[in-house]
């Protein structure tokens, strides 16, 4: 409840404790509990008990007009009219008969006025209970009726009794319905303003408890989901607060332990060995408005040794669990931060199956790397020897693609491994880069795509120039071959703070989201590049982001299908 709302709660507080809310809605319940019979006996009970009262005060203030027989006489109909009220059976009758028992209170009250002479003038007031009974009724023929019985009411007795016509009975004749009808027109519009707002209230309950029905039936699904997966999920407020876990996540008892703790920390980084900052806690960065994927974390405990550490996926850490934590934000209905949904998928299996093919794969590609090396060697003798002019181009085919294949299992190698040997040196990044355009342009040609080198000369960094030139030799090839059709590649590079950037544009066949977001995986190679038979083993990306990385840097890729890529190299200069 909104604090207005409480105050104005308070504010209608009864004396006895309840509020006027409470007592209208019993008055309402009681009102509506009663048949057809009770609520004519409750609509007739006022004016029967306010003549009662009057024949009570008679005998003190005016003790003789008990004795007028006419006045006994509209005593004895008023009677008649509760008798009535009480025992017709209102509910076997036409649904508007009961108007009949206002109507002839109106006339019983002119009689009991006229009988009392001037000293009962005033008992006109009682005209006030059938008139508003009958103008409350949502008919208009209601109001009419009661304008017509307040006539009745100033005509009909004095004809009756013979009495003859005052200036005070006039008076009474003309000026009386018309006060009369202005109260029966004023009750009937409030009472039909009263009705409407009625039925508005109870379309907005009705719609109240649908929403409300449709509400709990969606908490019960959420439950029931969130119940089910067994990914687990995590809501917090903007302050980091907890909203709801599921049970995944209360069950699982590596992380049932996520929060902050100087002591113990319970979190650590892709490494295993860090602990993460509580800064960099999944909670406190979804808290903080941050939006991230599969971000790696490890839960549990860690071993004490750095060097166990470096030791096998597979055979280290069995305590430890891996999670690819991802977070989305929330936001209030005026866009205002309003906590975020993290969700924690166990990926340990899937870490130490990668782990396993990638020793499966370094291992394999360190037992070929060796007769690849030897098997160059002696090429390299048999092409030093004279005798073999006639199988010399022969010869050079197989060192060439012995040579191919030998690159290829070095790069299988780093890229297993995740790490590359470096030598680093000061380097002119642009040159390099310039070299590796150079070395393209006859492909370039052959493809009828136009290359076009944008340099800053010198770009003087810190870097490996044989591995920053494999980079940008596979980086420059991509964008040729990606470009089948014939397009431009642009090779920029320029400096940037303390970073050389250089990226490499084409206007080729693009990817889409998907194929961009896998697009740095091992072996992966979208499918217009399968149907269309571009050469490649789907490792030029991710030799290329282990190169950079180890540097330091980061290399990015924007692309948009059937408008060109676009990949980016950062390079720390120092």
């Amino acid at each position: 409840m909104s604090q207005v709302s409480e105050t104005r709660a308070q504010s209608e507080q009864l004396p006895g404790g309840g509020s006027r809310s409470d007592v209208a809605d019993k008055v309402d319940a009681l009102f509506g509990s009663l048949g057809d019979r009770g609520r004519v006996i409750v609509r007739q009970l006022p004016l029967s008990v306010t003549v009662l009262l009057v024949v009570a005060a008679a005998p003190v203030f005016h003790p003789e007009t008990l004795a007028d027989p006419r006045f006994r006489l509209a005593l004895l109909a008023h009677t008649a009219l509760f008798v009535l009220s009480v025992a017709a059976p209102w509910g076997r009758l036409p649904a508007s008969t009961w108007v009949l028992i206002p109507a002839l209170d109106c006339v019983a009250i002119g009689f009991t006025r006229e009988a009392g002479g001037p000293s009962f003038s005033v008992l006109s007031l009682l005209l006030v209970f059938p008139v508003v009974w009958l103008s409350v009724d949502r008919n208009r023929a209601g109001v009419v009726l009661a304008v017509a019985a307040t006539v009745l009411s100033t005509v009909l007795p004095a004809a009756a009794m013979g009495t003859p016509p005052t200036q005070g009975s006039m008076i009474r004749t003309i000026f009386l319905p018309l006060v009369m009808a202005a109260i029966a027109v004023t009750a009937h519009v409030v009472a039909g303003t009263l009705y409407r707002q009625r039925e508005t209230l109870v379309r907005k309950d009705e719609a109240l408890a649908d929403t409300a029905a449709e509400s709990i039936r969606r908490q019960q699904l959420l439950d029931a989901v969130l119940s089910t997966v067994h990914v687990g999920v995590w809501v917090v407020d903007q302050n980091g607060r907890d909203v709801l876990t599921n049970k995944a996540l209360q069950a699982d008892a590596a992380l049932s332990g996520l929060a902050p703790s100087a002591s113990q920390p319970r979190l650590f980084e892709a490494d295993r060995i860090t602990p993460v900052a509580p800064e960099r806690f999944p909670t406190a960065r979804a808290a903080a408005g941050e939006t991230f994927t599969d971000a790696l974390y490890w839960a549990g405990e860690t071993k004490a040794s750095e060097s166990k550490a470096s030791e096998s996926i597979a055979g280290e850490g069995e305590d430890m669990r891996a999670y690819s934590v991802t977070a989305r934000t929330m936001s209030s209905g005026n866009g205002d931060h309003a906590g975020a949904v993290i969700t924690f998928a166990e990926v340990t299996a899937l870490i130490r199956a990668l782990s396993a093919k990638d020793n499966f794969v370094a291992t394999v590609s360190h037992e070929l790397r060796t007769p690849l090396t030897s098997i160059l060697g002696y090429l390299e003798l048999v092409l030093d020897e004279p005798g073999h002019e006639d199988i010399e181009d022969e010869l050079k085919i197989v060192q060439r693609n012995a040579t191919h294949l030998l690159g290829l299992v070095n790069d299988l190698i780093a890229v297993a491994s995740e790490r590359v040997e470096l030598n680093l040196q000061e380097t002119d990044v642009a040159g390099l880069l310039a070299g590796a355009v150079a070395s393209a342009r006859a492909h370039a040609t052959g493809s009828a795509v136009e290359l076009v080198l944008e340099v800053e000369e010198p770009l003087t960094a810190r870097v490996d120039p044989g591995r920053i030139r494999q980079v940008f030799g596979n980086l420059v090839s991509n964008a040729i071959k990606f470009s089948p059709d014939g397009g431009r590649v642009i090779a920029r590079a320029h400096r940037a703070d303390s970073h050389v950037v250089c990226s490499i544009a084409d206007t080729g066949i693009g990817m889409d989201r998907q194929e961009q977001e896998q697009a740095f995986t091992k072996f992966f190679r979208s499918a217009r590049s399968r149907e269309t038979a571009i050469p490649g083993a789907g490792l030029g990306l991710p030799i290329s982001k282990t190169i950079v990385e180890g540097h330091g840097g980061s290399i990015s890729l924007r692309s948009e299908p059937g408008k060109g890529t676009t990949v980016t190299v950062n390079l720390p200069v120092s």
